[in-house]
């Protein structure tokens, strides 16, 4: 009888211990949690694909491609897949290092002479690997203002000159700090070493043999007809259609466009250690390579004392990719961000597991995240958790601490209107070594800034405080209203401008603060 009893306690705490956890994911129990996740989550549409073991054991669309129409998404709709294209730049690298064209300890001055960064010995030890791990010693960011918003008219050629002008906030190769034009620089190098350009390379040499057959490397190859989801952000209550971003520059580091069809190929490659197609008879790049793309070369962080329901111990970045431990499981993953587009792609090779979640919805509720979040959950056998309603509240606690900065400045703005101030102080042309010149001119009695080579940032000057103006873009994709903040000389004549955000959670990649505005002499 004791042993009975024995038994029957330790029968019930199985069970009970079942129960906390998230029971695996069917095809069905996604179709419900991204029913709940459409309805209690702002979104428009999402897609999502799940592949296992070898196999897609899920791949569909859901909500519609744009708010106002009713196409609905479906498993082949194209996503602007964004940062998650960066792992294809490394991929596009890692096939040269196996056909020996390439190495990846090679300087990239060897490839690109004229590269050139803040100092001599960086200059000259800046390898391939460097291009893709963050740990330049460049601030978040650095220089996207070259890319963002798009329409500007900077080239390869700028941002290979760029760097030299650019501050660092760390030593070379101790601190993780996120990137994108060095993504571009390693375009570049596929560029010259394979005689193809980046887009060309990734059609012929990766999409293409993968049957990736609608994806495109950039929006310009993106057809008339194109079965294409619509960006979507939200203007006070509503939500509002986006126009679809469009940069050639940004290409490696995040202009592909991508179904989840599409990716569930690019995952079972992924996890097949480089080898697709009938019988795994073909090899996209080698396990060496894979290794080496998964490695973890920049820290991010690091705990003896893990997540108590996670079990996370550490984080860093590999090529391309995100890398961090979950309930004793390696996890492979990365996100990807533009106006209205969020995405993310994650693996657990030790579990033969994709996931890849695409919307292009708004950036309030997350689902981007939330979703894969509770699938692999159920995977990894991990404690149930709402993740959907968590970062819903996270969003909105963000989104409140902006709004009441927004409204504080606003408000101020709108009481010193009365204020005289002479704009003729003011007006002007301003240069930044790598972003160019700015005018500031008087319009019909307004103060307006206008840049000569990125013109979606013209707007509106209007006075704050002191020397310093709130700039009110033209540009509404995404919020960037910036103040300028004027250096005057002893006659009160402006001879300088430095910038900053105006909201404390507005996108790294208007990294305003990093332009040294100086004033061009009359």
């Amino acid at each position: 009888m004791k042993n009975t009893a024995s038994f029957l306690s330790l029968f019930i705490v199985i069970s009970l211990t079942g129960s906390l956890y998230a029971q695996k994911m069917t095809s069905s129990k996604i179709d419900a949690l991204l029913e709940r996740v459409l309805e209690s989550t702002p979104s428009v549409g999402i897609a999502v694909a799940v592949v296992k073991d070898g196999k897609q054991i899920h791949s569909k669309g859901y909500g519609f491609k744009s708010i106002n129409g009713k196409e609905k998404v479906d498993q082949h709709t194209l996503f602007a897949i964004a940062s998650n294209s960066k792992a294809f730049t490394a991929a596009a690298l890692a096939i040269l290092v196996d056909e020996g064209k390439l190495k990846w300890d090679d300087k990239v001055v060897t490839h690109i002479p004229e590269f050139t960064m803040y100092n001599e010995y960086v200059t000259a030890n800046f390898t391939i690997v460097d291009l893709l791990t963050h740990r330049s010693g460049l601030g978040l960011g650095a220089g996207d203002l070259m890319i963002f918003p798009d329409g500007a008219d900077f080239t390869v050629a700028d941002v290979l000159k760029s760097f030299q002008y650019q501050k660092p906030v760390s030593a070379f190769r101790t601190k993780y700090d996120y990137d994108n034009l060095l993504y571009i620089v390693a375009g570049e190098v596929v560029a010259r070493i394979s005689g193809q350009s980046w887009v060309d390379f990734i059609q012929t040499r990766i999409l293409d043999p993968l049957e990736m057959k609608n994806a495109v490397p950039t929006a310009s190859k993106l057809s008339p007809n194109a079965n294409l989801a619509l960006p979507h952000d939200s203007e006070g209550s509503k939500i509002k259609q986006l126009t679809t971003y469009d940069s050639e520059l940004l290409a490696a580091a995040g202009g592909i466009f991508a179904s989840v069809n599409d990716l569930s190929k690019w995952m079972l490659m992924q996890l097949n250690n480089g080898k697709y197609g009938a019988n795994l008879s073909n090899e996209l790049f080698s396990l060496k390579q894979q290794d080496q793309m998964w490695y973890p070369h920049t820290n991010l962080r690091f705990s003896t004392k893990p997540n108590p329901r996670t079990k996370q111990h550490f984080a860093a970045y590999g090529l391309g990719w995100v890398i961090n431990d979950k309930q004793g499981k390696i996890v492979v993953s990365h996100t990807g961000g533009l106006p209205g587009m969020l995405s993310k792609t994650v693996l657990v090779p030790e579990l033969n597991l994709g996931i890849v979640v695409l919307t292009n919805s708004l950036p309030g509720g997350n689902a981007f995240t939330s979703i894969p979040e509770m699938i692999l959950d159920s995977y990894l056998e991990i404690e149930e958790h709402d993740w959907i309603k968590e970062l819903a509240e996270r969003a909105k606690s963000k989104g409140n601490e902006s709004d009441s900065v927004l409204t504080s400045v606003w408000n101020t703005v709108a009481e010193n209107q009365s204020v005289k101030v002479d704009f003729s102080n003011y007006v002007g042309t301003y240069i930044d070594n790598w972003f160019g010149e700015v005018e500031i001119s008087e319009k019909n009695g307004k103060l307006w800034f206008t840049s000569k080579r990125s013109p979606k940032l013209n707007g509106q000057m209007l006075y704050y405080k002191a020397t310093t103006f709130a700039v009110k873009w033209d540009y509404k994709d995404m919020e960037a209203d910036a103040f300028a903040i004027f250096s005057l000389d002893e006659e009160g004549k402006a001879t300088g401008i430095k910038m900053k955000g105006i909201s404390p959670n507005m996108d790294f990649s208007f990294d305003f603060h990093d332009l040294d505005l100086k004033r061009i002499p009359d």
